[in-house]
């Protein structure tokens, strides 16, 4: 080994070639934004849960910032903000999407449902909803958002899944609890009260 190579100076110069890496690639981007001379529309007409919500959208504007911060829908929740956690997931047209990886602009005339979306009109709460309450799923809460419409997408597609096909669909959220049997068995009892 190197004696001249130390773990603080491997680690200081991982940094720095981070950091340079990503100046150099905000700069690419800053500068082909303005070299395009394409228009962007700024007024979208959103399908969210069921209505359609008008709201002004920046070029670059994702998903999770539009419907937590235009349009106020908090419940899902942003944590890494890079498309690694899950606690942002949305159905697009019954499909799970990290939010905070989806451009706002490319998902005009989609579907888009939140986790607000899935209580019926009369209050009623969603068949994963309640298997995850009668299971004791959640501990901290963090992430059930997140869990909660991973696991809708699946019984959408699949109202009968095995155990297996659940913790595929459930392996891209993380749990900083750990409780990923509870959410399991959540996403099992729901299929009971589906069928």
């Amino acid at each position: 080994m190197n004696p001249k190579l130390s773990r603080r100076r491997f680690i200081k110069g991982v940094i720095y070639s981070s950091a340079a890496a990503a100046s150099g690639a905000g700069y690419y981007l800053a500068s082909a934004q303005s070299a395009s001379n394409t228009v962007v529309e700024r007024l979208l007409s959103l399908n969210v849960n069921g209505r359609t919500r008008l709201v002004d959208v920046a070029p670059a504007e994702t998903l999770a910032f539009t419907l937590r911060n235009k349009l106020g829908l908090t419940g899902l929740k942003v944590a890494c903000n890079r498309g690694e956690c899950g606690a942002c997931t949305v159905l697009l047209d019954d499909i799970s999407n990290y939010s905070c990886s989806v451009l706002t602009h490319t998902v005009k005339g989609r579907q888009i449902t939140t986790v607000e979306g899935l209580r019926s009109e009369s209050g009623q709460l969603s068949a994963v909803q309640q298997g995850f309450i009668e299971e004791l799923a959640p501990q901290c809460g963090f992430c059930t958002p997140g869990q909660v419409m991973a696991a809708t997408a699946l019984l959408r597609a699949n109202p009968n899944p095995t155990r297996e096909e659940a913790r595929q669909a459930l392996a891209g959220n993380l749990c900083r609890c750990g409780a990923y049997d509870h959410y399991l068995n959540g996403t099992m009892r729901a299929a009971e009260l589906l069928s």
